[in-house]
């Protein structure tokens, strides 16, 4: 019975973290209706900490008397790089506007709560998992309520012409300015 409930090498303590931890970030994302919801969260966390984890138990397995085999750092940066593939996919470039930031760098810090899980640190990555909420609520509110936070780079682009045959008036008015 105990080996059907073992999940040795891992932790069933670090399982539930890393899903809480994506759960809580993926929670706040569904509600405010952006990508990256609960269940992309929780596979992100859970994913990132399994790798991490796994790491040490191939390491602790190969390791000969005279040097390491296996370095777990070396995990982390393969982690980390295919983390960083996972959220320039999400970045979206549409009529000079730029969607999508945000949820690459939702997509960031769950790899690195993951990673945080897997070392070890299991409540760490649900005090994380909060602070990150903190940041998506608390700067998204400030940014509503203060005009001059409401102010983008994309705006820049926004008023471009989209061919030749448009006529930006800001053109004109800079060249006016400068007589």
């Amino acid at each position: 019975m105990e080996s059907l409930i073992s999940v040795s090498p891992l932790e069933w303590g670090g399982i539930g973290s890393a899903l809480l931890a994506g759960a809580i970030i993926g929670l706040e994302r569904q509600i405010m209706g952006k990508a990256v919801g609960i269940r992309t969260s929780s596979l992100i966390c859970l994913a990132t900490y399994l790798f991490i984890a796994m790491s040490f138990s191939v390491t602790a397995s190969i390791v000969d008397t005279s040097r390491i085999i296996s370095d777990p750092s070396r995990i982390i940066g393969q982690v980390v790089t295919g983390v960083g593939f996972l959220g320039a996919g999400v970045i979206i470039a549409r009529d000079g506007v730029v969607l999508g930031v945000t949820s690459a760098a939702v997509i960031w810090m769950l790899a690195a709560i993951g990673v945080v899980v897997g070392v070890g640190h299991h409540l760490l990555g649900i005090l994380l998992a909060l602070l990150t909420i903190l940041v998506l609520v608390g700067l998204d509110y400030m940014e509503s309520g203060f005009k001059w936070l409401q102010k983008s780079v994309d705006e820049t682009f926004i008023h471009r012409p989209k061919n030749n045959l448009e006529k930006d008036d800001r053109l004109d008015n800079e060249v006016k300015d400068e007589d």
